[in-house]
């Protein structure tokens, strides 16, 4: 499994890339609109901040286990 820095590295590089677009194709108030869902749905209060929880459940449950 790819540690949590690189996935997020490499999500937030798609993000920025997926907004680049979608700044370019939409005019700025759907941009506007598009881009507070993309980052509630991707963001940290999305995908990235369920990531960031999993991957502090995996190391507190690591440690109660006695595991490294």
């Amino acid at each position: 499994m790819l540690p949590l820095g690189l996935m997020l590295e490499l999500l937030n590089a798609r993000k920025n890339r997926v907004l680049l677009v979608a700044q370019a194709a939409l005019p700025e108030s759907q941009f506007s609109a598009f881009k507070k869902l993309f980052l509630d749905e991707f963001g940290r209060n999305g995908l990235e901040g369920e990531l960031l929880r999993l991957d502090a459940d995996t190391h507190r449950s690591k440690d109660r286990n006695g595991q490294e």
